[in-house]
This record gives structure tokens, C-alpha cells and sequence, in this order.
């Protein structure tokens, strides 16, 4: 695991915030159901052979899936 140099400002899974960013190449096990500090991670693969994490709070996500359900937002 490492974390990238370049990360971008918003995730490009979601198009949200995120908390922290990571990159893997090797196995990988994720379980949120009792997280205390994130709710969601995105995953987006990426042409270094690597996958990349955005891991989001509960925060970033309740406001992300409030969003999603009040319909597409202007900003």
C-alpha cells in the first residue's frame, strides 16, 4: 500500500470528497460494516497496475447519498 503524490481534488468514482486516498497491488480485504471512520471506499483502477481507495467518512457519504436522492446537484 502506498499513498499517491498526485491524488485528485474529488473522487472520480462518486465526485465527492474524501478523506484519504491509498493505492494497492496486491490482495486486498475491505469491511466497513462497523467502521467507525469511513463508510464508503471507492475503488477506481488506474493503468499503473495499481487500484486506488478514496475512502470516505460517514459525513461525506450521508451528504453524497442525500444528494443522490434529492436528485443531481448544480455544483
Amino acid at each position: 500500500m502506498e499513498v499517491p503524490a498526485d491524488p485528485p481534488d474529488a473522487c472520480p468514482v462518486c465526485d465527492r470528497a474524501y478523506d484519504s486516498v491509498s493505492a494497492h497491488d496486491a490482495g486486498i480485504m475491505v469491511n466497513l460494516l462497523d467502521n467507525q471512520r469511513y463508510q464508503r471506499v471507492c475503488f477506481e483502477p488506474r493503468p499503473e497496475e495499481r487500484l486506488w481507495f478514496f475512502h470516505h467518512t460517514h459525513a461525506q457519504a450521508t451528504v453524497a447519498d442525500a444528494e443522490r436522492a434529492d436528485g443531481p446537484t448544480t455544483d
